[in-house]
């Protein structure tokens, strides 16, 4: 009997391997479009401004605001279901875009919209780790 696929790992492909090899690295890697300067994220080879397949991978500062986020607290799925109750948030980075992630490391009564976050990794497998975030522990750069 095969083991069912893990619900909480992404499916690596070429154009995105550099970004999860990053994060196992502890870096975080957003896009920057070389013809119109915008920077994106998530990874794909092609600008969403302006179309341009011109577009470079840069490392984010990792630091943030709490955009929106809501508590997860029903989720029968392996291994969600293990980490009840969970914040699922968007998160604004300093450099503009805005990612999906979860906040770790404190409690849902502790978080606040606007509040300053920084990025954690969290090991998935062997190979990947999760891209998360935790509120800021210093607000300088």
């Amino acid at each position: 009997m095969s083991e069912k696929p893990r619900a909480d790992l992404p499916t690596v492909e070429a154009g995105t391997m550099p970004y999860w090899e990053a994060a196992k690295a502890g870096r975080l890697l957003i896009a920057r479009c070389r013809a119109c300067e915008k920077v994106h994220h998530y990874p794909r080879p092609f600008c969403p401004s302006c179309w341009s397949e011109d577009v470079e991978a840069i490392e984010a500062s990792g630091r943030g605001t709490l955009y929106t986020y809501s508590t997860v607290f029903v989720n029968d799925l392996h291994p969600f279901k293990e980490r009840l109750p969970y914040v699922a948030a968007m998160v604004e980075l300093d450099e503009g875009p805005r990612l999906m992630t979860n906040i770790e490391g404190c409690g849902p009564e502790e978080l606040s919209v606007g509040m300053a976050v920084e990025v954690v990794f969290r090991p998935l497998s062997d190979e990947l780790d999760a891209i998360v975030f935790r509120p800021a522990t210093s607000t300088t750069p």
